[in-house]
């Protein structure tokens, strides 16, 4: 049979459990506002300016991808004819 001994210490386990789960929880939810904050007062004094002129020109990207299609197509063709 359970002592009273037992419960109490059940008891205290929850009470324990319950207080660290509560202040972890109060700590997350404050460090979420804090960074809310700060990203505001950020985005407010510091605003980012979109670039005027592209850095790099474009790239032909249809080039580059041929490239890559005809490597997977050599790979694939050269492990089937190591694999036969």
């Amino acid at each position: 049979m359970a002592d009273v001994n037992d419960v109490n210490n059940v008891v205290e386990a929850l009470k324990f459990m319950v207080l660290g789960m509560g202040v972890v929880f109060l700590f997350l939810f404050v460090l979420v506002k804090v960074v809310e904050l700060q990203a505001k007062l950020i985005a407010k004094y510091f605003p980012e300016n979109a670039p005027q002129t592209p850095a790099v020109p474009a790239v032909n990207v249809t080039e580059d991808e041929n490239r890559r299609v005809a490597a997977i197509i050599a790979a694939v063709t050269e492990f089937r004819n190591k694999k036969s």
